[in-house]
């Protein structure tokens, strides 16, 4: 019987076979250090592993490090230990190369400027502001709001000023998208509306992200997995892919498998005890890049 000889492919060529995550975080741990009192541990050794296209929901108990986790991200802080990387760079390099978009629970509009010249400040201030106007108005279309370009935000709604905030990150163009719980302070159908306008935006400009939420429910409807944290200092309890296809109705949430999905993931947040990722990162990763979100 002949002997069939297989040689192993060289290691480069294997490297180069895997695709770049949008985001990888290695054992991540932070503390904040208070003046006369020992230091108080918010993460705890955070693994987090996003592909390209993928939107993955941050969810746990209030005060467990979430919205540090995110920061640290975008890298406008720095961990106590650990390492992350946007695309295979360091997060400041990628914040210079304007890949980095992030959008905070607060509008932080400027009450002096229009809805428009909101919405094109993150131009101004990252390029030149030679089209800035140009993709303002275009973000400002997207999210619904051409009709009021010049309209001051004490003149317009909540809801309207969070859609400026959002227009201002996504008229950026950024690659990853990071946001933290950008519309917690909406009612709900507001809050609905808003989830569902940034999964349309995010998908036609092709950005991943990174959602904090303290919704069970948004997780499950805009997610494609959800990261479950534990109490501070968070560790990950488990990572729960959401199999519901995509695109999502709005009537999505009716459905028996989005109950499971929530049941599932409220079990995990009650028990507070950490299981088994139902597949490795690696697996997830590669699934990804196969079937575009």
């Amino acid at each position: 019987m002949s002997r069939v000889s297989v040689e192993a492919a060289p290691i480069a060529e294997l490297t180069r076979s895997e695709p770049v995550p949008a985001v990888r975080a290695r054992a991540i741990r932070a503390a904040y250090q208070l003046a006369g009192r020992p230091p108080l541990a918010v993460l705890d050794g955070i693994d987090l592993t996003v592909a390209s296209g993928e939107l993955v929901a941050l969810l746990g108990p209030s005060g467990c490090g979430k919205s540090t986790l995110l920061r640290i991200l975008a890298g406008v802080q720095l961990p106590s230990d650990g390492t992350v990387e946007i695309d295979g760079r360091p997060p400041a390099e990628a914040r210079r190369a304007k890949a980095l978009g992030l959008m905070l629970q607060e509008h932080a509009l400027l009450p002096w400027r229009t809805a428009l010249d909101n919405a094109r400040l993150g131009l101004e201030v990252n390029r030149s502001s030679g089209s800035s106007a140009t993709l303002a108005r275009e973000a400002l279309s997207g999210v619904g709001l051409t009709d009021f370009a010049d309209y001051y935000p004490h003149q317009l709604s909540g809801g309207m000023r969070q859609r400026v905030a959002l227009a201002r990150t996504l008229a950026l163009r950024p690659r990853l998208l990071l946001l933290d719980e950008p519309f917690a302070a909406l009612d709900e159908l507001t809050r609905e509306e808003l989830g569902w306008e940034l999964t349309r935006l995010r998908t036609s400009i092709e950005a991943t992200a990174v959602m904090v939420t303290h919704s069970v429910a948004e997780a499950v409807a805009l997610a494609d997995r959800v990261v479950v944290l534990s109490a501070r200092p968070a560790r990950v309890l488990a990572v729960v892919p959401v199999e519901l296809p995509r695109p999502r109705a709005v009537d999505v949430e009716g459905t028996a498998e989005f109950a499971r999905h929530v049941g599932e993931i409220k079990r995990l947040l009650r028990g507070g005890v950490e299981t088994s990722q139902p597949r490795g990162s690696s697996d997830l990763l590669r699934e990804r890049q196969r079937v575009p979100s």
